[in-house]
């Protein structure tokens, strides 16, 4: 399974929960929107299906990372070749 970088993860929660205590489930069609447009994409993120669900995996996932996880960036980051010369 294809798994999210905790940096992404952490702003997903922090604008989900933003958005909950705003009371954007009641708000303009654009804000309730935006809400379930987030929803979405943390199950996406986490392989659920319910918000609930995926931010308590979300959650889970983000209390081993470390606090400046840059593991992407040198999974990403091209392999230095030696000359061998």
């Amino acid at each position: 399974m294809l798994m999210a970088h905790p940096a992404v993860l952490r702003d997903l929660i922090a604008q989900y929960e933003a958005l909950t205590m705003l009371g954007a489930e009641e708000s303009t069609p654009q804000a309730r929107q935006r809400l379930a447009d987030i929803a979405y994409t943390l199950c996406v993120a986490t392989g659920t299906r319910d918000v609930d669900m995926a931010l308590i995996a979300a959650r889970h996932r983000l209390s081993g990372a470390r606090p400046e996880d840059d593991s992407l960036l040198q999974a990403s980051a091209p392999a230095e070749q030696s000359s061998g010369v």
